[in-house]
């Protein structure tokens, strides 16, 4: 009885329902196994590039605007160095904290509703901050812009894959060129814009939340429309279905369901979060230090935010090349390594002499910093799937984040105990090298979900 009973159970199921096709089957397996997918109408699809653009154009500014004044900032709310270095260090703690609650955000709101609330929060943030008249309701206004920064951060890759999933490459440059511009745009007008306000550093500060409050209408319209992927994973649909032969009606999950992605057992998950982290600390140092690195050169104020700007704006045509490129290279290793370099030698220039060769410094150093475009890219291409992009992108930014956290505090304290930027800059050499290193690996033609799955 017992053999008859396993014969049977190894029969073919065969679902009750007639009518399940083929093609029920390929919906159920998700859109990337090729089932059909609604074209997205034109004037969503153009709203959402809009949006992209106006949205990475914010992402930034809040960070570099600061940077450019952190003197008067500084002298203003009465911050001693080490308490400045807090301050350069609450962006990548916001980004950590913040940016792990994007994919459920999205799941339940939509990811147009959440970027469209982080240019909210990015506007709202920008505008009070200034006037609070405390250190403490400025690191708040901060928190607070930062916070829209850390969702939209996570959630972009995510939009790229989902409304351009054959344009990964394309989009991804184009957002970054547009985060670059405005990275690059607040580091060297924020000075000049201050001095026509009359010198006031709050006004200064605060103009920059104009240009938030235009990036929150294009997403007005879509914050109802879901796009033509979900971002999640979908669960396949059960089939009621009837062993032959043996018991009541049963629920079995339709073939193809995606299993559940344990992100952190992917190592190239773990490389590229050590890879983000590093290239963000060397990307906030950058914007946190390096026109102060000048100012204590000798170079005029003006000129260090000049200098920042040139750093900052090298990523506009770099980080639209470079994800065109990663696209096309099965091992990103190479890009890595000479982005690696650069850094390098931008660093050994400020430390041997930061005046002389100045220029020089600030084109390397942007050049470097192009390692971001690159890791946002490397996560459009680690996973298969929008849900694994998702989880990829929120697990890479908050743990990179975080890894990130210590770095611009640390340059702070050394800077105030040591008296000068020897030890601050040999730090930053130091951590250039490990940071090539997980670049590499995280840089392997291989994606999470299969690493997960093993």
């Amino acid at each position: 009885m017992m053999a008859v009973m396993a014969s049977e159970e190894t029969r073919t199921v065969k679902s009750t329902n007639p009518h399940l096709s083929a093609s029920a089957h390929d919906s159920a397996s998700g859109p990337e196994r090729g089932a059909a997918v609604p074209a997205p109408r034109t004037w969503a699809v153009r709203l959402v590039v809009v949006g992209i653009v106006l949205s990475a154009l914010n992402l930034r500014p809040a960070i570099t605007s600061l940077g450019a004044l952190l003197e008067e900032v500084r002298d203003g709310l009465g911050m001693s160095g080490s308490l400045a270095g807090l301050l350069t260090s609450v962006p990548p703690l916001c980004f950590a904290v913040f940016g792990v609650m994007a994919p459920r955000l999205a799941r339940r709101f939509g990811a147009g509703a959440v970027v469209c609330a982080g240019m909210v929060a990015i506007t709202t943030g920008l505008l009070i901050r200034p006037y609070t008249g405390s250190t403490a309701g400025f690191l708040a206004g901060s928190a607070l812009a930062l916070m829209g920064i850390a969702v939209s951060n996570v959630l972009m890759p995510v939009i790229v894959k989902r409304w351009f999933p054959d344009r990964v490459g394309s989009m991804t440059g184009l957002y970054s060129m547009a985060l670059a511009l405005g990275t690059s745009a607040a580091a060297a007008v924020t000075v000049p814009v201050t001095e026509a306000l009359g010198g006031n550093w709050q006004s200064g500060l605060a103009v920059w939340a104009a240009l938030a409050a235009a990036a929150v209408l294009p997403w007005i319209p879509l914050v109802r429309d879901r796009g033509p992927r979900s971002t999640q994973p979908q669960a396949a649909p059960s089939v009621h279905t009837r062993v032959e032969g043996v018991g009541p009606v049963r629920q079995v999950p339709a073939r193809g369901e995606p299993p559940v992605l344990r992100i952190t057992r992917s190592r190239t998950a773990w490389a590229l979060a050590v890879f983000f982290g590093l290239q963000a600390t060397a990307a906030y140092i950058t914007m946190g230090w390096m026109a102060q690195i000048f100012r204590d050169a000798g170079v005029p104020a003006g000129t260090a935010g000049l200098l920042l700007a040139v750093t900052m704006v090298m990523g506009v045509p770099l980080a639209f090349v470079i994800p065109r490129v990663a696209t096309r290279l099965p091992h990103q290793g190479p890009i890595v390594i000479a982005l690696g370099v650069c850094g390098l030698a931008g660093y050994a220039g400020l430390y041997l002499a930061p005046a002389a060769g100045a220029w020089a410094w600030a084109v390397l150093l942007g050049v470097s910093n192009c390692a971001f475009p690159l890791a946002l890219t490397m996560v459009g291409m680690r996973a298969r799937t929008g849900a694994g992009v998702a989880q990829l992108s929120a697990f890479a930014q908050s743990t990179g984040y975080l890894i990130s956290i210590p770095g611009p505090l640390l340059v702070g304290v050394l800077y105030q105990h040591s008296g000068g930027w020897g030890l601050p800059i040999a730090l930053m050499i130091g951590l250039m090298i490990p940071q090539m290193a997980v670049g590499v690996l995280a840089g392997r033609d291989r994606t999470v979900e299969e690493e997960a799955a093993r």
